[in-house]
């Protein structure tokens, strides 16, 4: 109505008469009365209203995912091959978990890690939480089950609501790779062998040269208490201290007197010892340090850090390890020994300068938590090492596209051709042998594919034999086999085909 008024002021140049006015108002005003009825009456059908929502639609991953090619999950598979083998040579099994827990068991007492959880619904008169690492499951495994006694090894993916970082390899969904010891032994020894596993499998993945930190959270204790840090802020004085690997000790000075309301001279005494790192001179010297001797706890994990340096050194890695007094990892489930693995630098096609980068593993010893979910507060204690495989993965990635080497995606060994048309039923019956034997094979989808199409597919993709029948072999009863690398052919009796396949395999 208001854009026919418009059309008529614009138009009373011509002086119309006020009668006609009104009547073309009322008749616009009975048009659209209609039209709203018509339109209510015939609504869109659901076809147009589909297209209308697909035309607004946004094709992209969630924030913080992502998707991963045939060739990245080539160099995936192979990372997960090296550290499963790794984890199985030291002894350990595997199990799988929910991906989801009760919010009781997940957040029990954990209210730092509450920031990071992503909460579901109610389902059901449950309140849930996607997890957000493997161990607390774990534990919740180990004390559901009454198991005192496990080494196992758990592979599965994660949420967290945190603020992704594509370029450093942080991510809202990753996936874990742990190894865990639970039970009672003597001290040192199962945490020196989660050490071993850390350091086999980062020196399998030639990623460059790294460097494992540890410290223990009875030292990190000891420390606070000297420094006059009240007991009910040493948990989150150690979320605070965690972040030191990211930003400046300036930065984390200020959030600690800031926004965890520590006195300054706390922290300026807590500054004079986080800064500290080294091997065995240090430990000495913190073993003679006389406001740290005043502390059972500190001197009890001074012990421990001594008995891990010997064991370590039996294990020939003490060159790569470093107590590090700045490293207190975030999550208040460690009671001890904590660990973090560095790589010194990564590749750069850009850098002469080695860049540093965040830690690509890291674990501890958590003693308490399987007590704390245990109906009798049965105690369990435990040690874990986890893979930080997205960093790995974005790192190996870069050096592999650096190399420029062909990433073969396909582990076809044989590819079924036919060199003249109608060989289909050949083809199918040919490629079933193969099958039958457990040879791994494919044939194109068409009838009467082009033998060019089909030796170039296997120069593309990294197949390595081709299995060619057409009118000549059926009749002299042999099969041409083709090696894709060297373009050289032989003529095999069909029924030595097999044989002869498997053993070329070998080569």
């Amino acid at each position: 109505m208001h854009c026919v008024r418009s059309i008529l002021r614009r138009a009373s140049c011509k002086s119309l008469p006020l009668a006609v006015q009104r009547s073309v108002l009322r008749a616009f005003s009975i048009h659209l009365q209609n039209q709203v009825t018509e339109d209510a009456a015939n609504p869109p059908s659901p076809q147009l209203q589909a297209n209308a929502k697909r035309a607004n639609l946004i094709l992209k991953t969630p924030k913080g995912t992502r998707d991963f090619s045939p060739k990245q999950m080539a160099i995936r598979e192979k990372i997960f091959r090296t550290i499963i083998s790794c984890f199985k040579r030291h002894g350990a099994v595997t199990i799988d978990t929910p991906v989801f827990e009760l919010n009781d068991v997940l957040l029990d007492g954990h209210w730092e890690e509450s920031k990071l959880v992503y909460r579901l619904k109610d389902q059901g008169g449950e309140e849930l939480s996607l997890r957000y690492d493997l161990t607390v499951p774990f534990a919740r495994y180990l004390a559901m089950n009454k198991i005192t006694n496990f080494k196992r090894y758990h592979i599965a993916k994660v949420y967290r609501r945190d603020q992704p970082a594509r370029a450093r390899g942080r991510f809202r969904e990753f996936c874990q790779c742990d190894f865990d010891i639970a039970g009672k032994y003597d001290p040192m020894i199962p945490d020196a062998e989660c050490l071993k596993v850390m350091h086999e499998i980062l020196s399998a993945l030639q990623c460059g040269e790294f460097l494992i930190k540890v410290n223990d959270r009875r030292i990190l204790n000891g420390i606070f208490n000297m420094c006059g840090v009240p007991d009910v802020k040493f948990e989150t004085t150690c979320s605070t201290l965690d972040k030191l690997d990211k930003v400046s000790w300036e930065e984390v000075k200020k959030e600690l007197v800031q926004e965890k309301g520590l006195l300054p001279e706390a922290v300026e005494s807590i500054g004079q010892y986080v800064q500290l790192s080294g091997g065995w001179q240090l430990i000495h010297q913190l073993h003679q340090d006389p406001k740290l001797c005043k502390s059972q706890l500190a001197m009890e994990g001074l012990e421990d850090m001594k008995l891990l340096f010997e064991y370590l050194t039996l294990f020939g890695i003490i060159d790569q390890v470093s107590l590090d007094l700045s490293l207190a990892r975030g999550l208040d489930y460690y009671s001890g020994l904590i660990y973090e693995a560095v790589l010194l630098h990564q590749p750069s096609s850009h850098c002469k300068e080695p860049l540093p980068v965040d830690s690509v593993a890291g674990g501890g010893r958590y003693d308490g938590l399987v007590a704390s979910l245990d109906q009798k507060g049965q105690k369990v204690p435990c040690v874990g090492v986890s893979i930080g495989v997205e960093r790995l993965f974005s790192i190996i990635e870069r050096k592999q596209e650096m190399s420029k080497e062909k990433i073969c995606t396909k582990e076809t060994q044989v590819l079924v051709a036919a060199a003249q048309k109608n060989f289909l039923t050949g083809r199918m019956k040919l490629i079933a042998e193969l099958w039958d034997a457990g040879i791994k094979a494919e044939m194109f989808y068409k009838k009467n594919p082009k033998l060019l199409n089909q030796l170039q597919y296997c120069e593309e993709t990294g197949i390595p034999l081709v299995a060619i029948i057409g009118e000549q072999e059926t009749t002299d009863g042999v099969v041409k086999l083709r090696d894709v690398a060297t373009r050289k052919e032989i003529s095999v009796p069909k029924e030595n085909l097999i044989e002869e396949i498997k053993k070329r395999l070998e080569k």
